[in-house]
């Protein structure tokens, strides 16, 4: 069964999101992708996502993709049962993804069974396209690392919008009305979850 949760923020996932999926999370393997988090000017977010993983009770390794070849990703990532992905800079992301081969790893680890896990840039990298990391008012854009193709893993035929707020709507209207792809709005504290066809907003 084909398996993602893709969450707005990375709290709700280590504390409650996980539990959707793997009701003990002590007798799991997770992979905590951390990569995004370089590319952030804040990384805070890495270490107070560390100390709830390890309150929580999981067994996690964390990995940086960056700089490794597919043959090294898979050998550690063969014997995991869920992999999460952390949030941070979406374009830093999807680079070290295309450079790594990581987007054909992980459809091979889906198609086995291994549940995708995101939370704000993870979840995007999982649309189609990485549009939605785009949408910002002038001021608030975040450095793109030369990343011009928005072209992400096409995991789900969607786009989110992560951490969205009444006051962001007004703005975000026109951006969904022009976009490619069908939008989910997702506020902190939620997540879409989808299991193989069956695609369900969930609050957690």
């Amino acid at each position: 069964m084909k398996t993602l949760l893709l969450a707005s923020n990375g709290r709700y996932v280590i504390e409650k999101g996980m539990k959707l999926l793997f009701p003990d999370v002590s007798r799991i393997k997770l992979a905590w992708i951390t990569t995004a988090g370089k590319g952030a000017v804040n990384q805070d977010h890495l270490e107070r996502h560390r100390a709830l993983l390890e309150k929580e009770g999981y067994h996690f390794e964390e990995i940086d993709i960056e700089g490794k070849n597919a043959n090294e990703l898979e050998k550690l990532l063969e014997d995991k049962d869920a992999v999460y992905v952390e949030g941070g800079n979406t374009f830093y992301l999807l680079k070290a993804v295309r450079e790594s081969g990581f987007d054909q790893v992980i459809k091979k680890l889906i198609e086995r069974g291994v549940a995708y896990v995101g939370s704000s840039a993870g979840s995007y990298i999982a649309c189609p396209t990485i549009e939605m990391s785009t949408w910002k008012k002038p001021g608030e854009e975040k450095n793109n690392f030369g990343v011009t193709d928005l072209t992400a893993m096409n995991l789900v035929p969607f786009l989110l919008k992560a951490h969205c707020t009444p006051e962001k709507m007004e703005f975000l209207k026109e951006k969904i009305a022009k976009a490619q792809y069908p939008v989910k709005i997702l506020s902190d504290g939620q997540a879409i979850l989808v299991k193989d066809d069956k695609v369900e907003l969930v609050v957690i």
